[in-house]
């Protein structure tokens, strides 16, 4: 409910520049895009580092 709220009142055009690209779309669809690449970002880093984690504690178990 409140992020159906919050892309209802951030409706305002904002132009948008990345790798050499450039385009206009609402505020509220890059801050969700942002979001959702942040949170992808620290799931797949987070993953990696337990998994490092678990291969080094098999190896001192040896």
């Amino acid at each position: 409910m409140a992020l159906i709220i919050f892309m209802i009142q951030n409706t305002r055009a904002v132009q948008v520049s990345f790798l050499g690209m450039t385009g206009t779309t609402s505020l509220a669809l890059m801050l969700l895009i942002a979001a959702v690449g942040g949170i992808l970002l620290t799931l797949i880093l987070g993953s990696a580092r337990i998994l490092q984690l678990r291969h080094a504690v098999r190896r001192r178990r040896r």
